[in-house]
């Protein structure tokens, strides 16, 4: 959260006074908010007159196909969100060092899902919620601006993100190495131009704070 005050102490005269940032583990836009087209059609999600579906295999042409729904329910065991797995589900094939990439199919989601745990693409990752599953999302929804072409910083796990989130760079890290998140990583934050700026900021943790993963 950072709050805006002039270097001497006084108020600022922008009438923003407050911004929070609210960071959640990896999940998709569809899956969190894709169905709220139903509230709003211009919000770009999915609808029923326009189903999204998977192939149970990217290489069977009369492969079965898994379709996207509104069943979403706890999120275990865990899809993959490794660099190698969302490789996969972007470019619908295994991960492989061949460049330039191929062109990205976003058909490779079932496909990863089932080799990691059978009717987990099904279950899990072909299901998004409704509105009335989230009715503070839904009050939000219908009150305030959707930004709903947001993507993550790098097609990777979780702290590589993070460390986006609060340097804009996760110098060179695509995984969630523990000797290399431990030991640091000497890029400025966000934090540090806010305090040299006057203004103030607060960290709000659940388990730890990922800022601990600076020198």
């Amino acid at each position: 959260m950072v709050e805006e005050t002039s270097s001497g102490g006084g108020s600022s005269a922008s009438p923003i006074k407050t911004i929070v940032v609210l960071v959640q583990e990896n999940r998709s836009f569809d899956h969190m908010l894709g169905w709220f087209k139903e509230l709003n059609p211009e919000i770009d999600g999915v609808s029923e007159s326009e189903p999204r579906s998977n192939p149970i295999s990217t290489s069977d042409p009369n492969s079965a196909q898994v379709f996207f729904g509104k069943e979403s329910q706890n999120i275990d065991p865990d899809p993959g969100h490794s660099f190698q797995a969302i490789y996969e589900q972007v470019f619908g094939k295994p991960f492989s060092d061949e460049s330039p990439y191929p062109a990205p199919t976003m058909n490779g989601f079932v496909q990863n899902a089932e080799a990691i745990t059978p009717g987990m693409s099904e279950k899990v990752v072909m299901q998004g919620f409704p509105p009335e599953r989230l009715p503070v999302f839904k009050e939000l929804v219908q009150e305030f601006a959707v930004c709903d072409r947001w993507f993550s910083s790098l097609p990777s796990s979780t702290q590589p993100n993070r460390l986006y989130v609060h340097s804009a760079t996760s110098n060179g890290a695509f995984s969630n190495d523990t000797n290399t998140l431990v030991g640091g990583f000497p890029q400025k934050t966000v934090f540090e131009s806010l305090e040299e700026s006057g203004l103030t900021f607060g960290i709000y943790y659940q388990s730890f704070p990922n800022c601990l993963f600076y020198r």
